[in-house]
């Protein structure tokens, strides 16, 4: 199989040869990604709150450079708008941070959201370039139905479920990632290999 495949479009060649070249990248990131997943599902109570005060954080620093940033806004409309978005973003950090258990429910809720939209588009992604991969696009299509069931468990068991739902499908969504993104890596190496034998 070459990177110039007749029945691939030029957008899926150039995604298979970029993969292909650097899929010891992807392999890397993969594992990351497991190993993570895993020790978010081990502890599920602490890597909730470890998300909550993560994305605390962030929005308080986001605050804090939007404050900055807010001196060198050359109109009033704009000093307006990096004002509210600044005053936003601190508000949010705050919160969280200083509210985790009640910031936890919240950003669980924001998550749940999130993972509905991503495994509708793995799915769709999957099912796309299923001609790319054809070995791996399932891994693809596994990650992205996973997401869509732990959201349904997630708001099944709501509100009993908020104070280790966070952890658990930040965890879950690692792991599938991290394999999906493993198994392409391999597919990727293998057409490498392929090509660089027939050279």
């Amino acid at each position: 199989m070459s990177f110039s495949d007749s029945t691939l479009t030029e957008v899926q060649r150039d995604v298979r040869k970029n993969i292909s070249i650097h899929w010891h990248l992807f392999m890397a990131q993969g594992l990351v990604m497991t190993i993570l997943g895993v020790l978010a599902i081990i502890w599920p109570q602490i890597s909730t709150l470890a998300v909550d005060f993560y994305v605390g954080w962030m929005f308080l620093i986001s605050g804090i450079v939007g404050a900055v940033a807010m001196f060198f806004a050359p109109t009033v409309s704009s000093f307006l708008w990096v004002l509210l978005t600044t005053a936003l973003s601190l508000l949010v950090g705050v919160l969280l941070l200083w509210h985790p258990v009640e910031g936890a429910m919240s950003l669980t809720l924001v998550l749940v959201a999130f993972f509905l939209v991503e495994g509708l588009f793995q799915v769709i992604l999957s099912l796309r370039y299923r001609d790319v991969f054809p070995g791996s696009w399932g891994w693809m299509l596994f990650s992205g139905i996973t997401d869509l069931v732990l959201v349904a468990l997630i708001v099944m068991g709501w509100p009993a479920s908020a104070g280790w739902a966070l952890g658990v499908i930040v965890g879950a969504n690692l792991i599938s990632s991290g394999l999906a993104i493993i198994m392409v890596a391999l597919a990727a190496r293998q057409i490498a290999n392929a090509v660089r034998g027939a050279a």
